[in-house]
C-alpha cells in the first residue's frame, strides 16, 4: 500500500514552504510543530543534507473526529507533510490519511480519512497551479 501523497514542483525551497504553509491553510490545517531535519543532522551529528523540512499539519475537525473513534490515534496526528530538495526539483510529499485505515483495521475512520485526503489533495493540486 502506498502510504504517502507526493508531487514535485519547479520552485525553489522557501517559495514552495511559504506555498504549502498557504495551501494548507486554505484547507483548515494549522501547522503545529516543525522540524528542520537538515538543520537538526547538521547540529547533533555533523552531516549535511539537502533541504528537508518535516511540518506536522493538524486539521482540528478531522483530528476531532479521528479522537473520538480511537483515543491512540493520536500517535498518528497531526498528518505530517514533508517539503525537501530532490536535485533540481522540489517535492512536497503528504502522509496518506487512509494508512490510519490500514494500522488500525478500524472502518468508522473512513469518513475522516476521506475527508482529509480530498483536503491534502486539493493543498497538493493548488501547488502545481501556482
Amino acid at each position: 500500500m502506498p502510504y504517502d501523497r507526493t508531487i514535485r514542483v519547479s520552485r525553489d525551497f522557501a517559495t514552495t514552504v511559504a506555498d504549502v504553509r498557504e495551501a494548507l491553510a486554505a484547507e483548515g490545517f494549522g501547522i503545529e510543530s516543525e522540524i528542520d531535519m537538515a538543520a537538526t543532522l547538521k547540529q547533533r551529528l555533523g552531516e549535511d543534507m539537502e533541504d528537508y523540512l518535516i511540518l506536522g499539519a493538524c486539521n482540528p475537525s478531522i483530528a476531532r473526529q479521528t479522537l473520538r473513534v480511537d483515543r491512540s490515534i493520536g500517535v498518528m496526528l497531526p498528518c505530517n507533510v514533508v517539503v525537501r530538495r530532490d536535485g533540481d526539483a522540489t517535492v512536497v510529499q503528504a502522509l496518506d490519511p487512509h494508512v490510519m485505515l490500514a494500522v488500525t483495521g478500524r472502518p468508522e475512520l473512513e469518513a475522516a480519512a476521506t475527508e482529509a485526503t480530498l483536503r491534502l489533495d486539493a493543498a497538493l493540486s493548488s501547488l502545481t497551479c501556482a
